[in-house]
C-alpha cells in the first residue's frame, strides 16, 4: 500500500478499495478558488486511482461554488447512487461575513446529507484565513487535503459495506 502526507504532518495509509470493478465514486468540484479546487481535485483523482480505483468509476462533476456542492451531492445521492461523493471547495475569509455564512450553509448541508446515512459524502472544503493556507493544504507543505478526502471516502464505504446487507 501507498501512502499520502496527511494534512496534520503524519503518513497516511492509502487503504485498496473492497470492490474496484463497481466502486462509484463522484467528486463535485466548486469553481470558485480553481487553483486551489482543481489541485484538491488532482489529488483526489490521484488517490482514488492509488487505491485500485478504475478511471471509468471516477466521476467529476463542477459547480460555481461552495454553496452549491450540497445540491448537487444531493442530487448524485438521489439519481446516481454512488458508493461516495467527496465535495470539494474553498472558502477564504474576507472582509464581510459571507465568509461565515458560505461556511455554515455549506457544513450543515454536508452533515445534513450524511445523517441520511445513505452514501457517505466527504468533506473535502478548506475553509482558511488566506491564500497561502489554501494552497499548502491543497498540494503544499501540508499535504492534500482532496487526497485524504478519497482515503475517507474509501474508508466510509468499506465500513458501508461491512455494515450492510452487501456481504
Amino acid at each position: 500500500m501507498s501512502t499520502i502526507l496527511n494534512t496534520n504532518g503524519s503518513m497516511l495509509e492509502v487503504p485498496e478499495v473492497e470492490n474496484p470493478d463497481t466502486f462509484n465514486c463522484y467528486i463535485i468540484t466548486a469553481e470558485w478558488n480553481h487553483d486551489v479546487t482543481g489541485a484538491l481535485e488532482a489529488g483526489a483523482v490521484e488517490t482514488l486511482l492509488k487505491a485500485g480505483v478504475p478511471e471509468s468509476g471516477i466521476h467529476r462533476l463542477s459547480v460555481p461554488g461552495t454553496v452549491e456542492l450540497v445540491n448537487a451531492a444531493a442530487a448524485v445521492m438521489k439519481n446516481k447512487k454512488p458508493e461516495a461523493i467527496i465535495v470539494i471547495g474553498c472558502v477564504i475569509r474576507g472582509d464581510t461575513p459571507h465568509f461565515d455564512y458560505v461556511c455554515l450553509h455549506t457544513t450543515e448541508g454536508v452533515a445534513s446529507l450524511n445523517a441520511r446515512g445513505e452514501t457517505p459524502v466527504i468533506f473535502g472544503v478548506l475553509t482558511v484565513e488566506n491564500q497561502q493556507q489554501a494552497l499548502d493544504r491543497a498540494g503544499g507543505n501540508l499535504g492534500n487535503k482532496g487526497s485524504e478526502a478519497a482515503v475517507a471516502a474509501i474508508r466510509m464505504n468499506s465500513l458501508h459495506n461491512m455494515i450492510s446487507d452487501k456481504k
